[in-house]
């Protein structure tokens, strides 16, 4: 229940920070149109899980309503505080500088601990997601003040 819990404040922060940037409209998106409406979901899927573990909870036995693998709690942490770093600091750095720490830092979280791996990867995700945004379907994201 804690972490569904914590996937709704997350999304209700991500909607909450995209407002920082521009969302615009549906004909024409802007920069926090994105992130506001996947906080929107999350929120909306966070709640779903919420009243599903709520009523998943009462067929339970008590010993095993709270079992949780070892050390998930500070990966979903973890996550959430990537995320939400990434996305307060998307206007100060720009998107593609934001989303290469991101990836990285989400990487790390998920076990992944070859840094060349790492920066590979990254560096291709943000790129391709550069690309798609920016390049292809002309979306305007944020440069922040070094300009990328």
């Amino acid at each position: 229940m804690i972490p569904a819990l914590l996937l709704l404040l997350f999304g209700a922060v991500t909607a909450g920070l995209s407002f920082q940037i521009r969302v615009g409209t549906l004909r024409a998106p802007g920069p926090g149109f994105f992130p506001f409406y996947l906080g929107l979901l999350l929120i909306l899927l966070a709640g779903i899980h919420l009243a599903q573990s709520w009523r998943w909870r009462s067929d339970l036995p008590d010993d095993s309503a709270d079992a949780a693998p070892h050390g998930s709690w500070q990966r979903v942490l973890l996550f959430l505080v990537a995320t939400v770093l990434s996305t307060g600091s998307l206007t100060v750095v720009g998107y593609p500088l934001a989303a290469f720490v991101l990836m990285a830092l989400l990487l790390y979280v998920l076990g992944v601990r070859r840094w060349a791996h790492v920066v590979v990867i990254a560096v291709c995700a943000a790129g391709a997601s550069y690309a798609l945004f920016v390049r292809w379907l002309q979306i305007p994201l944020p440069t922040g003040r070094f300009g990328l």
